[in-house]
């Protein structure tokens, strides 16, 4: 299959140009975290919110300063109600709730397994190449998982009550004897995401946006806008979602209060951008990595506001864990 040009968008960086400084409300710019003396530390890595993204702190320090490019990889960041662990080239860091400076600690390490999702029964760690690994609950120890499965090229690792699920480039696998055998139910392109609401499965895919509604053996293109699937998150009552559109040539953000069956556009409030990168919510909330910063909503979409202004070349991913927020600022939001 010919893969567009839009898809590959979503498989590497981009160079954005931004002349607007970042800047927490109220406050001075942020110091280059470049290491001009020997006591430096890292900043502006990832920053916290929890008061609905009226403040942010920058939470970096305790990580390496000067990270590379791409030493968080997109799936390289897990937040929960233990903490917050964050995948760093080889290393793995961790975060205790509520810590205060220096936020990180190093954790043990799945070696070279740069991607991590919650599992289960433990932490699920992967990589491209089709290794698996998964951390047993209250220790550091890392044992191999899922070795009976059939490929490589891996996207993402999805469990959801007896089934698991594993998105690659060639598609959707799927099994429901704990790995041991598997099917492949969607055959039309890579899959990069799920998620799960009352019955529902919804996935980025190579085509946009894909539903099911039987556990995920048949599935049906609810999105189809030329381009691919960026985002797909669970909301209040629904599903919001990202994808590329190759007419208008932009990102577009949508919610689906049906289970998934129609989608309403929310972005004419947002600056048209071919780079918008994560959709979340966090209580009342709706809040939108954009390329020009933070953008919330608290009417659904309706309206945005901008909160914080973007690091110069950078896209802020969101991740969230119960009301607070999470912004990692990559380049090309990808």
């Amino acid at each position: 299959m010919k893969i567009s040009y839009f898809a590959l968008l979503l498989l590497f960086p981009f160079s954005l140009v931004f002349d607007q400084a970042f800047m927490f409300p109220g406050s001075s710019p942020l110091p280059d975290s470049s290491p001009t003396r020997e006591n430096a530390v890292a900043a502006n890595l990832i920053f916290k919110s929890a008061d609905g993204g009226q403040t942010w702190q920058d939470i970096s320090e305790g990580l390496p300063v000067n990270l590379p490019e791409d030493g968080i990889p997109r799936d390289g960041f897990l937040a929960n109600d233990n903490g917050i662990y964050l995948r760093t080239g080889d290393a793995m860091y961790y975060s205790k709730p509520n810590s205060t400076a220096p936020f990180w600690e190093k954790e043990s390490s799945p070696g070279n397994l740069g991607n991590i999702l919650p599992g289960k029964t433990g932490m699920l760690a992967f990589n491209y190449g089709g290794g698996f690994s998964q951390k047993l609950n209250g220790t550091g120890l890392w044992l191999p998982a899922y070795t009976d499965f059939p490929g490589k090229s891996i996207r993402t690792i999805f469990e959801t009550g007896d089934i698991t699920f594993i998105g690659c480039d060639r598609g959707l696998f799927k099994s429901d004897d704990g790995g041991k055998n598997w099917k492949r139910v969607y055959d039309e392109g890579w899959v990069m995401k799920l998620v799960a609401s009352n019955g529902v499965l919804v996935a980025t895919s190579q085509r946009g946006i894909i539903r099911s509604t039987d556990g995920g053996e048949n599935w049906d293109n609810v999105i189809s806008e030329g381009g691919v699937g960026i985002a797909i998150e669970r909301i209040n009552g629904g599903f919001a979602a990202i994808t590329c559109n190759t007419e208008t040539e932009t990102r577009r953000v949508r919610t689906s209060y049906d289970g998934g069956k129609t989608w309403q556009a929310i972005d004419a409030g947002l600056p048209p951008s071919l780079y918008t990168a994560s959709i979340t919510e966090v209580g009342k909330y709706l809040f939108c990595g954009h390329p020009a910063g933070i953008y919330r909503s608290s009417d659904k979409g309706k309206t945005w506001q901008l909160l914080l202004p973007a690091i110069p070349d950078k896209v802020f991913n969101l991740s969230v864990s119960g009301n607070v927020i999470y912004a990692i600022p990559r380049g090309g939001g990808c």
